[in-house]
């Protein structure tokens, strides 16, 4: 019985400080929103600036309206999941890869953060190039961004695995796939889902330069329109609509992640 009160007493405390995040931040947003709101109408430049009020009357009565925006969207989400599903997929094969062994780590970590070093918005007229004005250019522009975090904190997540339950499970027979699966894997999930959330920002933030550079009537087109029409509330709400893309993203990895680790928790109680 006393454990039981302890545990509905933890319970309870868990609750509360969850409700008292998400009130907090609520407030946060509340008060960012009015402060925009004020100085908008007041302070700020019209043609630089517009307050929340009128980004939200342009979303409904410029963006929602016209099917030439929707259809942008549309394909920039499909343009975006496809660069951080190869992204996901690629960049996780060769982390496994190369942190596998201390050779192959020592060999191709330092090759790999050079690369992620280069400037990507350089090498754009090769991506042009090579894969033409279409969604292919962008699409392998985004994979390019979003491929290196993804490496990068795979890596790391094995670096940071006990050796000692890596040599305890070799010891006990396991493959070096067993190995993977049920002892480096469970391990770096952390580290492994950081990864897919900075994937996730890089590869937007790929396909949107890649559509301000390249795209003729995608959402770049249309922000560069407002930008030089100095139109800034259908501007940011464009802005917003991207914004709004990358959150339910970023909340499919976080649902994604609660699940995975809730499976494993469960596994280690069995």
């Amino acid at each position: 019985m006393e454990i039981t009160g302890a545990r509905n007493d933890r319970r309870s405390a868990s609750q509360l400080y969850a409700a008292r995040v998400r009130w907090t931040r609520f407030a946060i947003i509340a008060i960012l929103v009015a402060a925009l709101e004020i100085y908008g109408r007041l302070y700020a430049d019209p043609a630089f600036m517009a307050p929340p009020s009128a980004i939200l009357s342009a979303w409904v009565g410029i963006i929602l309206p016209d099917e030439r925006i929707l259809a942008a969207l549309g394909m920039a989400v499909v343009e975006i999941a496809s660069a951080y599903a190869l992204s996901v997929i690629f960049g996780a094969a060769i982390g496994l890869a190369v942190g596998s062994t201390a050779l192959a780590s020592r060999s191709g970590f330092p090759l790999i953060l050079l690369l992620y070093a280069i400037p990507q918005v350089s090498l754009i007229p090769l991506f042009v190039l090579m894969f033409g004005l279409g969604p292919a250019s962008k699409i392998a522009f985004g994979f390019s961004h979003g491929i290196f975090p993804v490496i990068i904190n795979v890596i790391g997540g094995m670096n940071n695995v006990p050796a000692l339950y890596v040599r305890g499970a070799r010891s006990m027979g396991a493959s070096r796939f067993d190995v993977i699966r049920h002892v480096i894997f469970p391990n770096m999930v952390p580290s492994f889902f950081v990864g897919l959330r900075l994937a996730m920002t890089m590869t937007l933030l790929g396909v949107i330069l890649a559509e301000l550079y390249v795209s003729m009537a995608g959402i770049g087109y249309f922000t560069r329109v407002f930008a030089e029409s100095y139109n800034p509330a259908p501007l940011f709400a464009l802005i917003g609509s991207l914004a709004l893309i990358a959150l339910v993203f970023n909340e499919c990895v976080r649902f994604a992640e609660r699940r995975l680790t809730r499976f494993q928790n469960a596994t280690f109680a069995r």
